[in-house]
């Protein structure tokens, strides 16, 4: 995909949020902040199954937070996993997300069945020297696409469960050395579990 079409996309992608969220009855629309802690799995990740029984599961915590109407919802999330490639002495290595998503996410009483999906950003890091953490080369533009279910108990709180999966646009590469062949890119999944706050 070149930087045209990618840059086209994601306009497009801005501008179908935009509708999404104009299109929500105002007066319906509420605020809602949920913090998740889950584990990643597959492609890149440490445990390279969806398994309970994964002796090598990473967690993966952080928070989103967004609007929500009667059938669409928009969210931020901010994610961040210690450990991403593995614990081996003398390294350090995380995975930090920050996405966009626009979410489909239909009112049936308390329960709310939802799909999503958005870009962002995917930063990976590798500790050789505490700047490792500003060096751009480890900034990836990604998409996700997930969905799971929401579970509301009155007005201000309920439980969430999710399955995503994150994938960069751009190869893999850390210091100048390609980390995957080909032309593989960093993803990987993600399930989590979530408490909601709506206000």
């Amino acid at each position: 995909m070149t930087y045209t079409r990618l840059l086209k996309a994601f306009w497009m992608f801005c501008a179908l949020t935009c509708l999404t969220l104009t299109t929500a009855a105002p007066a319906r629309a509420q605020g809602f902040i949920s913090p998740h802690i889950g584990y990643d799995f597959g492609g890149d990740a440490r445990c390279r199954v969806l398994s309970v029984s994964c002796e090598d599961k990473g967690l993966n915590y952080g928070v989103s937070f967004g609007a929500m109407g009667n059938i669409f919802a928009f969210e931020e999330e901010l994610a961040y996993a210690k450990d991403f490639f593995g614990e081996t002495p003398g390294l350090d290595s995380s995975v930090l997300t920050l996405m966009s998503n626009a979410m489909f996410i239909p009112k049936l009483g308390g329960f709310r069945p939802y799909v999503l999906a958005g870009v962002g950003l995917i930063k990976t890091h590798i500790e050789l020297t505490p700047q490792d953490l500003l060096d751009a080369d480890n900034n990836h533009f990604g998409w996700d696409v997930g969905g799971g279910v929401m579970i509301l108990f009155g007005d201000h709180f309920g439980i969430r469960g999710d399955l995503r999966y994150f994938h960069s646009f751009q190869d893999f590469e850390v210091a100048g050395f390609q980390l995957n062949a080909g032309d593989e890119k960093i993803d990987f999944g993600r399930v989590a579990g979530a408490v909601v706050f709506k206000f």
